[in-house]
């Protein structure tokens, strides 16, 4: 069983339901270590004074905050522990919204919260009663020290909290991208052609079918470098073209979708793309025409047997 983050309640109208909060998700990202390349011993990093170039120890460091350059305001960990949100063990509840009303750009990390063994009658109460009327609960809770403003909604027969970004956390689309030009706008026969292609391609959704391919032949790399095996190094990829011509590109893509073909290959001869260049495209077209074990037939690139970590 997952260590709970926060053990408290939520609390609506007079009803309050004891619940632990545990991590919904887990990171699968493969991290490396840093080593020096002659021994394979472990990088450290210390802190180290600007001024004099001499390692500070932790209780000899402050936390200051930049008001212009060079310039710091300093503030005590007293400081900071007094504007600290008071811990609370409840998470009232203040609206309760529409579903469809939250941008999924407002979460942030998602939690489980499981009811308390003695308490799971209010518990699938509120489960049921969220779930028929598809709302979702915003509150806030004090999380690691600071107040976090939090959505909780039914999932699979049970709460998820999410912890949420506050409004001017998120940076309003006008602050980074342009109006778009007005002669962008497609035709009515690009859209209709659009239309077909996503109706074509609509599917309902499976996590399992997507793979983090990347993690998945970098864990085989590392195994094999561990077994002492030869890399090769895989030709690089052609860039796909810049499509010109966007009518041809949807039909073609329309086409291929009806004839069950994928979107992996190369694209439609019938969309004219921008001249690549020559040298690219010899080595491109040698890379397709040749068979996959021709690939072995190189001259392997010597390796070394990965060191173990300290």
């Amino acid at each position: 069983m997952p260590t709970a983050i926060w053990t408290g309640t939520i609390s609506f109208g007079l009803v309050t339901v004891p619940v632990r909060a545990v991590s919904a998700t887990r990171s699968r990202d493969v991290r490396f270590n840093q080593l020096e390349e002659t021994t394979g011993a472990r990088i450290r990093y210390r802190k180290v004074s600007e001024q004099t170039g001499d390692e500070v120890p932790n209780e000899k460091i402050v936390k200051g905050y930049e008001v212009s350059p060079g310039q710091y305001v300093t503030v005590t960990d007293d400081e900071m522990r007094a504007l600290a949100p008071k811990a609370s063990r409840t998470i009232d509840i203040e609206d309760f919204v529409d579903l469809d009303r939250i941008d999924p750009i407002y979460f942030e990390q998602p939690y489980y919260l499981a009811p308390d063994p003695n308490s799971v009658r209010p518990y699938r109460l509120l489960v049921d009663a969220m779930t028929d009327l598809r709302k979702v609960a915003i509150g806030r809770i004090v999380l690691r020290s600071k107040e976090r403003l939090v959505a909780i909604r039914p999932y699979e027969g049970l709460l998820c909290l999410e912890t949420m970004r506050y409004e001017d956390e998120v940076v309003p689309v006008g602050d980074v991208i342009g109006p778009l030009e007005e002669d962008s706008e497609p035709a009515a026969r690009e859209l209709e052609m659009a239309r077909q292609l996503v109706a074509s391609l609509e599917a309902d959704f499976e996590p399992t079918k997507y793979h983090d391919t990347y993690r998945e032949e970098m864990l085989a790399l590392i195994d094999k470098k561990a077994a002492g095996e030869e890399i090769v190094e895989r030709p690089a990829a052609e860039e796909p073209g810049k499509v010109l011509d966007l009518m041809a590109a949807l039909e073609a893509s329309l086409a291929r979708s009806k004839a069950g073909g994928g979107y992996a290959d190369a694209a439609p001869a019938r969309v004219r793309r921008a001249p690549a260049k020559k040298a690219a495209t010899k080595k491109a077209t040698a890379s397709r025409a040749a068979p996959a074990k021709a690939a072995s037939k190189k001259a392997p690139a010597k390796t070394t047997r990965a060191k173990k970590s300290a």
